[in-house]
């Protein structure tokens, strides 16, 4: 094993993070698979969480059938999400910049939008549960009344708290997330002696053996439907898992990684389950918060809770919310802070943050706010999935080997090297991307929420996600058959199941660029 520099202590908590998305000194990389865990796994292990745990009964299910769309859409996604956590600590870099190896060095601003759609996404459900879970709260326990100017002062306090976390950056969201990891599955427990003597399995949903003809062929669909909306929560991380592994050292065992990121979904069973039941017991016990002309499950949750539980609802929805906003926000400004080069890591931080919180009103108060939650959810799963498939399909062929300094020309403002391809854009990797991508989003067929134009094609059944994927797979591995890339792309084995082509890498120009380009690339551990 080749020797290491000696780690450098980690910074203070209150010290702003310096590091934008240039590669990280091996001397800094401090974080290991545990601290990726619990990044993730504390970044769903939130009230938001139990928000989207809640959707399979307002989809009508029963407690068993929700029970089985959320085993589905976690483990499916769990899947789909671990192997975006090994870019990280080969590259030393966030996933939207090691994607340029793959779409090219131009093409990497579809990670940056995507993360962007991602980042107001769950950011925004973070706020508003948490939100409302404080002004309810505060209600029951103090009489305030539930007023817009309430749910106003709750929202802006809230997030503006998540934004000063994320402008100091890794460390303090680290922290943040140990202490949420912790409490929050604290307090969901508690939450489960809370609702024991309430909760019936049994519950029904509307699609029982005495339904009409009409109400039991939307089962499928309604099913389908819940376990897209549970899949879009792990799929959310692909974007930003890069954003925390590459504080890992490049020597870490690869399963490692891979293990801790999976692991990290699996044990978001605890919101979502807490959700799910909760749910049930709203619907058996105060209906109207599930009807789905109007549906609210922070105030079902208050008005089933007994007094004692009001606090642990509150604390639950301020720590689960830092937790969510903290990871959603902090991976889209830091990527940004690249696509835009004169703003700062903390400039781009709050932009994305004023933009978001600009979002979060509009979709409280101008829009309908679980519509709005669903057809994010839809655009994350039909844009992110075919990415993932990608950059996966993409590691695999180049047998994990990259070339850190050729995936920074972007962040530069260079031009050539290894990924520049066409102009700067991989149409391989692209092209296999936005068809799948379109092809998702034509399929897409949520009952109620969103339908493309082909949705009713399979007989109402949403078949995006497996169509997309397939599509993905096929094609771009197909592409790269027919159309090889260049043999500069591929490490020193040579590429896996793909052709490749002999042509001169172009040098790589622009600001700071040294006359002799060929450094030594990484290579993923084993």
């Amino acid at each position: 094993m080749s020797s290491q520099p000696s780690p450098a202590a980690a910074p203070s908590l209150t010290e702003v993070e310096v590091h934008g998305v240039e590669r990280i000194p091996d001397a800094d990389r401090t974080a290991t698979p545990l601290d990726l865990f619990r990044l993730a796994f504390g970044g769903a292990n939130t009230f938001s969480t139990c928000v989207l745990g809640a959707f399979p009964i307002l989809f009508g299910l029963s407690f068993w059938q929700g029970l089985a769309a959320t085993l589905l859409g976690v483990v499916a996604g769990a899947l789909i999400l671990c192997p975006m956590a090994v870019f990280g600590p080969v590259n030393g870099t966030n996933n939207a910049v090691a994607s340029s190896a793959h779409l090219g060095v131009h093409g990497r601003v579809v990670g940056s939008f995507l993360s962007l759609l991602t980042a107001v996404a769950f950011f925004s459900i973070s706020v508003w549960s948490s939100g409302d879970a404080l002004v309810g709260g505060a209600h029951r326990l103090f009489g305030l009344e539930r007023s817009t100017l309430s749910y106003v002062v709750a929202y802006a306090l809230f997030a503006c708290l998540v934004l000063a976390v994320c402008v100091y950056g890794f460390r303090f969201m680290l922290f943040v997330n140990k202490v949420a990891v912790a409490s929050a599955s604290v307090l969901f427990v508690l939450g489960a002696f809370a609702f024991a003597g309430d909760f019936d399995p049994s519950y029904a949903g509307v699609f029982t053996a005495s339904a009409d003809a009409a109400t039991k062929s939307m089962f499928w669909p309604s099913f389908i439907g819940a376990a897209l909306i549970v899949l879009s929560n792990p799929v959310s991380f692909g974007a930003f898992l890069g954003d925390w592994s590459r504080y890992i050292p490049a020597d870490v065992p690869r399963r490692r990684v891979v293990g801790a990121a999976f692991l990290s979904q699996i044990a978001t069973l605890l919101p979502f389950v807490f959700g799910l039941a909760t749910a049930s017991i709203i619907a058996a016990k105060a209906p109207k918060y599930v009807d789905p002309s109007a549906p609210d499950f922070v105030g079902g949750l208050l008005a089933i809770s007994p007094g004692w539980f009001f606090l642990p609802v509150c604390l639950l929805a301020l720590i689960g919310g830092m937790s969510t906003g903290t990871t959603s926000l902090y991976g889209t400004g830091l990527d940004f802070s690249s696509v835009f080069p004169r703003l700062s890591r903390v400039q781009a931080t709050f932009l994305v943050g004023v933009l978001s919180i600009a979002f979060i009103f509009i979709g409280r108060f101008g829009l309908d706010l679980v519509q709005s939650i669903s057809t994010f959810a839809t655009m994350i799963i039909t844009c992110t999935t075919p990415w993932m498939v990608v950059m996966t399909l993409g590691f695999w062929t180049r047998r994990g080997w990259y070339d850190p300094d050729a995936l920074q020309v972007f962040n530069r403002r260079q031009r050539g090297g290894r990924y520049w391809f066409t102009h700067g854009w991989n149409w391989r990797g692209m092209t296999a991307w936005w068809v799948s991508a379109v092809i998702g989003v034509l399929f897409t067929d949520i009952p109620g929420q969103f339908v493309g134009p082909l949705g009713d094609l399979a007989g109402g059944v949403d078949i995006s996600l497996p169509l997309s994927l397939a599509v993905a797979a096929v094609l771009f591995l197909t592409l790269l058959w027919v159309f090889p890339e260049p043999r500069a792309v591929y490490g020193p084995e040579g590429p896996r199941l793909a052709r490749t082509i002999e042509v001169p890498v172009p040098p790589i120009t622009g600001p700071g660029a040294e006359p002799d380009t060929s450094r030594p690339a990484a290579t993923a551990a084993s």
